[in-house]
């Protein structure tokens, strides 16, 4: 095997490594500074910049006809997030759910996926389709946004105005961060989708495994940053946003370039655990008021599961 490509995909290891501490940093940062709950921020401003390089490798998929590609990437990337990253996570250390916007957000999830599986009952998701999506998308946006003025400050409730100059280096070093792990992960997938062809692994099984980790990986360089620094609370703001962004955006934006077919496969055997592991999850954060490690195991060995099923039944 060529060594370069070797050289290639530890290099995009060590750029997404680095780049996670950075933005992670500069994320809890802009939360302590302007007041906004971790969850917010891990569900807007970071899973905006951990969901680029799925946007990017669906958009470009679709643009040049590999659809199977586009939606395996989407929906394997929501699985891959809640199964393998928060599973993992979870796992670890048990999460308490104190906020009160996990319901909503969890539930915006849900609904996204389910809007999938009804769009594609005809066996494709097409412009209308996915303009019901991005419907979605607008929706969780427009929460997001009811909090972002607390960045600014609020003179009503007697809060000081922040000025932008006050956080001018936390939104540089994020920036930076976030351009790391972005393309330090595409590095990874373009170096990890040559290696899988090497091994004459079919397409869809790569998007919905190799390139759904791949794209996921600034979601677990995030996860883990926030476990190491004690801000778990982060992560669940992160997958939630960024499962619904996976979803909605970026099948929503997607079926805009060019109508995407949706396999047997996908609607009998990836849909369906989809929607089963967001349960799962919503169920575990409500009862109890947090997720405990044996859930997170639980989670983890779904998705282990699911993976194993993908080669035996798909392969």
């Amino acid at each position: 095997m060529d060594l370069l490509l070797i050289f290639l995909f530890l290099l995009s290891l060590a750029m997404i490594s680095k780049g996670s501490d950075w933005f992670i940093e500069a994320a809890v940062a802009i939360s302590n500074k302007s007041g906004i709950p971790k969850m917010i921020i891990g569900a807007t401003i970071v899973s905006f910049a951990t969901t680029a390089p799925e946007f990017a490798v669906s958009a470009t998929a679709a643009y040049i006809g590999h659809t199977d590609m586009t939606i395996g990437n989407a929906v394997g990337s929501a699985i891959c997030n809640t199964g393998l990253i928060l599973g993992s996570i979870i796992a670890v250390k048990a999460i308490p759910v104190q906020d009160d916007t996990f319901l909503l957000k969890s539930g915006l999830m849900l609904f996204s996926g389910i809007i999938l599986v009804l769009v594609s009952r005809d066996g494709n998701v097409n412009g209308l389709d996915g303009l019901l999506l991005l419907l979605v998308f607008f929706a969780f946006l427009f929460h997001a946004s009811k909090t972002q003025y607390k960045l600014f400050g609020n003179e009503k409730n007697g809060r000081e105005r922040l000025k932008i100059t006050e956080m001018k280096k936390d939104i540089a070093v994020f920036i930076l961060g976030a351009l790391s792990v972005v393309i330090g992960s595409r590095i990874l997938v373009d170096s990890g989708i040559k290696i899988a062809e090497w091994l004459g692994v079919p397409e869809v099984i790569i998007a919905l495994t190799m390139v759904a980790v791949g794209t996921s990986l600034p979601e677990l360089a995030t996860a883990i940053a926030s476990l190491k620094k004690g801000h778990q609370d982060l992560s669940i703001g992160n997958i939630l946003g960024a499962n619904t962004m996976d979803i909605a955006m970026i099948l929503g934006a997607s079926s805009q370039i060019r109508v995407l077919p949706v396999s047997e496969q996908l609607a009998g055997y990836d849909f369906p655990f989809m929607l089963l592991i967001m349960l799962a999850l919503i169920g575990f954060g409500l009862t109890g008021k947090k997720l405990a490690r044996w859930e997170g195991g639980l989670i983890l060995g779904a998705y282990l599961a699911y993976v194993a099923g993908l080669f035996v039944l798909y392969g």
